[in-house]
This record gives structure tokens, sequence and C-alpha cells, in this order.
């Protein structure tokens, strides 16, 4: 199988290693950004799945060329499927989640702490009697710290956001305003494709003139959770959980095995590797109406993204 596990290139500036992706550092105040076949979840690296990467920042591609009217952001350049050259931010410490309904499987979702008993959290109050996977009267908002290197996102509300230092006032309002807007934009434009979008982070960063501009990734499989229109009615009444187009279902296979912040994570599958790609594939195609075309040229993905990649090569 052809796939892109890591992204080093030794003849590129200023390396970054994120979770799924490869960061360089141009001169120029550009950011070149490889998207990794990795997959992470519960702040750890799970698994590899091929083409992910290249779903990733296609997908993404669609969406900012979508939502561009809505807010700027950090987009130059597609030199590769899987690379995006973006102006390079100062990031904000807060990750934006908005959430449409009572979902999820991470320490941080409104349904893991509602089902723990909370009521109040990320300056929010939920009433009781609320089940599993429905929809909010309202999508809300549930911002989180921006863990780096590493660490953990935790759970806060506007108050402390402020408060804290992180942003400022008038930050938080435009980031608020900007991500509900984002969020409807994407609500609308996936129900025509039969899909409901569930719940998605964003994150946001400041440019040097300290614009806000939306960066990394918007409403990718892994950025969101989309569920299908049809299968929900009917998994809502029993209970269970609707079909998904994101990597919930891998989350749950671990969930189901160990504590994935405590134990070590089991080796996923071969035959859920591929399951998981099909879904990756499948979803561009719903989301974004095109049908999924691997760039198969080069002898490896790695080598095909070098080629693409050499004329930063001499960037210092």
């Amino acid at each position: 199988m052809r796939v892109l596990s890591d992204a080093f290139i030794p003849e590129l500036p200023n390396p970054y290693r994120g979770k799924v992706r490869e960061n360089y550092d141009l001169p120029d105040g550009s950011r070149i950004i490889i998207a990794t076949d990795r997959l992470s979840a519960f702040d750890r690296i799970l698994t590899a799945i091929p083409d992910k990467g290249h779903v990733l920042t296609q997908t993404a591609r669609y969406w900012f060329e979508a939502t561009k009217d809505i807010c700027p952001n950090h987009v130059i350049a597609y030199p590769d499927p899987n690379v995006v050259i973006g102006k390079r931010l100062d990031i904000l410490p807060v990750e934006i989640v908005v959430r449409g309904y009572l979902a999820g499987t991470t320490g941080t979702s409104l349904l893991t702490l509602y089902k723990k008993g909370e009521r109040t959290m990320y300056g929010l109050d939920l009433p009781d009697g609320l089940k599993d996977n429905q929809i909010l009267p309202a999508p809300v908002i549930t911002p989180t710290s921006k863990a780096f290197d590493g660490g953990h996102d935790e759970p806060l509300t506007p108050r402390e956001i402020v408060e804290q230092g992180l942003l400022t006032a008038e930050q938080w309002t435009t980031l608020s305003r900007y991500a509900l807007a984002l969020f409807a934009r994407g609500r609308q434009l996936a129900a025509e494709r039969g899909l409901i979008l569930v719940d998605t982070k964003y994150e946001f960063g400041t440019d040097a003139e300290g614009t806000i501009i939306l960066a990394d990734e918007i409403h990718t499989p892994d950025s969101s959770r989309y569920w299908i229109v049809d299968s929900y009615s009917e998994a809502f009444r029993n209970g269970t959980r609707p079909k998904s187009f994101d990597k919930d279902f891998i989350r749950a296979w671990v969930v189901e095995r160990c504590d994935p912040y405590k134990d070590e994570i089991p080796v996923i599958p071969a035959e859920l590797v591929e399951e998981t790609a099909k879904v990756y594939r499948t979803a561009y195609e719903t989301i974004t109406g095109e049908t999924f075309v691997p760039d198969t040229s080069g002898t490896t993905v790695l080598d095909r993204i070098r080629q693409n990649l050499s004329p930063y090569f001499n960037a210092r």
C-alpha cells in the first residue's frame, strides 16, 4: 500500500512535526504543510490510513473555497495533493469546537461529560433527560486550551479565556462569530449531500497585522463528525450510533478495548485500516461531489511530494 507515515524532507528548512502534519517554515513568511496518513485520536497516533492525507488536504481545499466569503484563511497554493502552502500565523491558544448534537467519545466531548453527570460545562447549562446523539436546540461552542507538544486539551469557558489572557474579549467575539457562521455554512452544504455535520473544530491564528485567519483544516473527516442523514432517526430511536463519515468508529473500536488515555493502544487490524481508507475516500466524494482519483506518480507518496516541493529546497 502507498502510505505516508512520515514526511521528513531534510532539504526543507525549519521543520516542525505535528500529530498528523509535517510543517516547514519558509523565509518568505509562508509555511509548507504536508498532511501525512497518520490517524490521531486521544492525543495519540493510532495508525496510518492510505490516502488519508490526500483526502484531508483536498477536502479542506473544497471547504476553504466554499467559506472564503465568511472569513479569511491561510491558503496560498497547493503544489501537491497532500500539501498546502499557507500563510504562517501565530496560532491562537484556544481550539474552537462547535457542536450541534450531544455526541462524542473523547474526554472533552459534551456526551462524555454529560454521562459523567456534569450539567454545567464550557459556560453552558444543559438540562437533565437528554439522550445520546440528541440534537441541541442550537449549535454551541465548546472551547478548549490548544495543547502543544503532545499535551492534553482542557475545557474552557468564555470567561476563563478572557480572564486568563488567552484571547482578548474582541478576539473571542470575532472567533465566536466566525465559528458559528462557518458551522452554519457547513451544515447547509452537508445537508445538500445527505450528510449531517454533527460537530467540528476550528483553529485560528493571527498574521503580522493581528488579523484573525482560519488555519489548519476545515470540515474534514478528521476535524469533524459527519452522520448519514438517512441513518439518524432509526439510530437515535434505537440508542445506537448513526452511520458516519469520520474516524469515530476507530475511536469507538479502541475505547471498547482499552482506556486510550492510559493504556497501550492495541494494534489496529489491517481490515479496519482498509475499511477506514474507504470511508475517507467515500467521504471526499460525498462531501465535494467529485470522484476521488489517487495520484500514483512517483515511486512512493513521499517521492512524489519531494519532486513537487523541490522548487523550495534552496529556501534558506
